[in-house]
């Protein structure tokens, strides 16, 4: 009873946060380059003893300038949340863009999906990543992140290789649009 209390607390405050996000009305928020929303997703949580190093593939000059999306910006920060939590020492994401596609890739050097969670990964309930993991919520926020994510156009494969990866493709007009 008390895990189903703090995780619809836990909703709650998604909601929340995600109404917090979409409200900003700084009209230089409103349009932002790529390499500055993944800054502002990785930013808060630089400081939990974590490396967290980004990887660019491609060149800044010619990097998607898209609306800044509450949706987007949640659902890739729990992701790399997810990341810094399960992580050994250090997250790693990659940022790659082309004219066609833009593919984000976040990796972490901890053990990876469990086998049997790695097919249901993303939907309700599927709780642990591996049979060692702190136990923790019912993995609505992943399936939250990942919903949104969805949304906003992306595709998602999770996969070990061999900590976890996960992997978020989105057609370039997706990320390039201006508001």
């Amino acid at each position: 009873m008390h895990l189903l209390i703090s995780q619809s607390e836990r909703c709650r405050d998604i909601m929340q946060r995600l109404t917090t996000l979409s409200s900003g009305s700084e009209e230089h928020m409103r349009n932002m380059p790529l390499s500055s929303l993944i800054e502002e997703v990785i930013a808060p949580h630089r400081e939990f003893g974590i490396d967290i190093r980004v990887i660019e593939e491609s060149p800044r000059a010619e990097e998607p300038l898209g609306r800044r999306n509450a949706g987007v910006v949640y659902g890739l920060g729990n992701l790399i949340e997810n990341a810094v939590d399960y992580a050994r020492s250090e997250v790693v994401v990659r940022v790659y863009h082309d004219r066609d596609f833009v593919r984000l890739s976040i990796e972490d050097n901890g053990e990876g999906f469990a086998p049997d969670i790695l097919q249901r990964i993303g939907e309700p309930y599927v709780t642990r990543r591996s049979p060692h993991a702190k136990a923790g919520g019912l993995g609505l926020g992943l399936f939250i992140a990942k919903t949104l994510l969805e949304r906003s156009g992306a595709e998602l494969t999770f996969e070990n290789a061999p900590g976890a990866r996960i992997t978020v493709i989105w057609k370039r007009e997706y990320m390039d649009q201006k508001a």
